[in-house]
């Protein structure tokens, strides 16, 4: 039987692409090696946080699944950053293990065009550097216009604590032992990575009077825009907040040499931004506690996570870690930490649509590029799961740009820059955060999901409405004012804010600090949403700081529209430093922009570049 595309894999990326590609109208198979791990969440109980709740918003906007889904299971709801700016405000779930996979895997039942398939991919079916399919485990061969690659962490893995070394999956499922050799005869370059996961405690044997209620917010948040809440606030539960003391950081240095990261039985390379307890305690040694998190993992078992206590350590050495706990000290470990090796590709051979270079039609999303978390993967997956579609239809991809969205920084960095350790999304990466906001993701993604059919008329209409009642709000600010007379200054003075001198527009007023959209309805009536005030409210506050972000962003623009040819010889460009020459030959970015960005290529070397293309145009 042949199939339109095939996804590999059922975890976060693989349930956006095998989505997107059915919902688009594409015969669709995924294939998974065991259906009781679909969407499965193997590490933390949260969808979200900084830069990547932003991801899941994004997600929602373009058509995709993983924000209604976490609505679905949301059990604490938080808006993280409330103090600072709107850019690095970000929403934060914590998500329960049951019901997430289970109502992703309805979705997945209840979607035409898909079907889904246990088995285990053994090898690519490739000819003339083309894709045909794949072969599972017992010889059989499915074909396929288009393959997508999210096999997660599952390419010969191994699950590793202290000097024992098992070959599995992370729940001791059975590993993909042969498919990342046939990507590395088809040229593909393989990397050995690592991530690893802490504790998991019975609940009932915590003692609480020591730690730190964390609650959820007041309100409940939602990350689709669809706004369907699940839980009332009253209803979300509690996580709690410890500290490592000075017992568990000398067990650690004593025991140090037989965690399988110090003792030398690691070959993957690790996380930077989210390190073991041990990588911790050696590289911030001038720390004298680290924070931990008690985060409930399902209404339906006891298990409590053990958030930033990820260890390789031996079972009895994390014992002793574990009883050295305020609140722990009695604290029946349900499930031991352990970390976990794995093959990747490098990303630097993928475009960015992600399409591989060497093999046509083939795609990789997820844990297999190199990078970190569900939210990560799941981006991707949509992605690949839109641009495999849109190229079996003979349409030009679907391109992020990094002023668009946290999705295209991930991507971009991804082919541009390479990775040498699991990357992670942080608000940092994006050099134009103020204007990638969790508030704002459907007006600046919103277009492209409808363009790619994703986003229904129905819902196209209301975002249209939406927008349309935004321009509304600010035109009807900008055209009212108000005047220094003496009821208008005395009830500003209430606020407090400085009474007026002379005449001025409720726009401008609303660009005081102090002044919010409720202090404007003394003045005048606003029926309008929540979710359009709070975008005029932004607007007004930050337009400078807009204004300079959207013409920073042009000039990256200006970069991104002067496109470079697939079969540029850069051998043949003088004076260009051999280092850029190398690079460039590597990456062979598409567009002077992405030239730009690469690592070891300088303005002169894009100078030189940019002269050449002109004089070859």
């Amino acid at each position: 039987m042949k199939y339109e595309i095939i996804v590999v894999g059922g975890g976060h990326a693989g349930c956006e692409a095998a989505l997107a590609s059915a919902r688009l109208g594409h015969k669709t198979l995924l294939v998974t090696s065991n259906i009781n791990n679909i969407a499965d969440m193997p590490c933390n109980p949260s969808i979200g946080g900084p830069a990547k709740g932003i991801v899941v918003r994004e997600i929602d906007a373009l058509g995709g699944e993983m924000g209604k889904n976490a609505d679905k299971a949301a059990l604490q709801t938080k808006m993280l950053n409330t103090k600072k700016g709107p850019a690095v405000q970000a929403l934060r779930f914590q998500a329960d293990k049951i019901i997430y996979p289970k109502e992703m895997l309805k979705t997945l039942n209840s979607t035409e065009n898909l079907e889904i398939k246990e088995a285990m991919v053994e090898k690519l079916l490739v000819k003339d550097k083309k894709i045909q399919g794949v072969e599972l485990e017992n010889g059989e061969k499915i074909l396929a216009s288009a393959v997508i690659l999210t096999t997660g962490t599952y390419l010969k893995a191994v699950v590793l604590t202290g000097a024992n070394r098992k070959s599995s999956g992370p729940h001791g499922e059975k590993e993909s032992k042969f498919l990342s050799d046939s990507l590395k005869e088809l040229g593909f370059t393989i990397k050995r990575l690592k991530t690893g996961t802490p504790q998991r405690i019975d609940k009932n044997s915590i003692d609480y009077s020591k730690t730190k209620e964390e609650k959820g917010d007041d309100i409940t948040h939602t990350f689709s825009f669809d706004n369907i809440i699940y839980r009332k606030p009253e209803d979300q539960i509690s996580c709690h907040l410890i500290y490592t003391t000075e017992k568990t950081h000398e067990i650690i240095k004593e025991h140090l040499k037989e965690s399988s990261m110090y003792g030398g039985y690691v070959e993957g390379i690790g996380p930077r931004y989210c390190p073991s307890i041990e990588d911790k305690v050696v590289r911030f040694s001038d720390k004298e506690r680290h924070q931990l998190f008690l985060e409930p993992e399902s209404l339906y078992y006891d298990d409590i996570y053990l958030q930033g206590f990820s260890t390789s350590m031996p079972n009895e050495i994390q014992d002793l870690m574990v009883h050295s706990l305020p609140g722990l000290e009695h604290a029946k470990i349900l499930k031991y930490g352990y970390a976990i090796e794995y093959d990747a590709i490098d990303s630097m051979q993928l475009k960015r649509s992600l399409e591989t270079k060497l093999v046509e039609n083939l795609y990789t999303a997820g844990q297999i590029n190199g990078t970190s978390g569900y939210e990560e993967a799941a981006g991707q997956g949509l992605i690949a799961g839109i641009n495999a579609s849109l190229k079996l239809e003979g349409r030009e991809p679907l391109i992020l740009k990094r002023n668009e969205s946290y999705i295209g920084v991930l991507i971009d960095d991804l082919v541009t820059k390479g990775v040498k350790d699991p990357y992670r999304l942080l608000t940092s990466r994006a050099e134009y955060r103020l204007l990638l906001r969790n508030d704002n993701a459907d007006l600046r993604l919103r277009d492209y999901g409808y363009q790619v059919g994703l986003i229904n008329e129905e819902k196209y209409k209301e975002f249209c409405k939406k927008k349309e009642n935004i321009k509304e709000i600010e035109k009807l600010l900008k055209s009212t004012r108000i005047t220094p007379k003496k009821e208008v200054n005395e009830y500003i003075e209430t606020i407090p804010s400085t009474p007026l001198k002379d005449g001025i527009s409720l726009y401008d007023f609303l660009k005081r600090p102090e002044i919010t959209l409720e202090n404007i309805k003394h003045f005048i009536k606003l029926d309008y949403t929540k979710e359009e005030l709070e975008q005029v409210e932004i607007n007004a506050k930050y337009e400078g700081y807009i204004k300079k972000a959207n013409k920073e962003a042009e000039k990256m623009l200006s970069l991104e529209e002067k496109k470079i040819p697939e079969d540029i010889n850069y051998d043949t460009i003088p004076n260009l430093a051999s280092e850029a020459r190398q690079k460039l030959a590597e990456v062979r970015p598409t567009t002077i922009g992405q030239a730009s960005r690469i690592s070891g290529v300088n303005p002169a070397d894009i100078s030189i570049l940019m002269v050449y293309l002109r004089r070859n145009a």
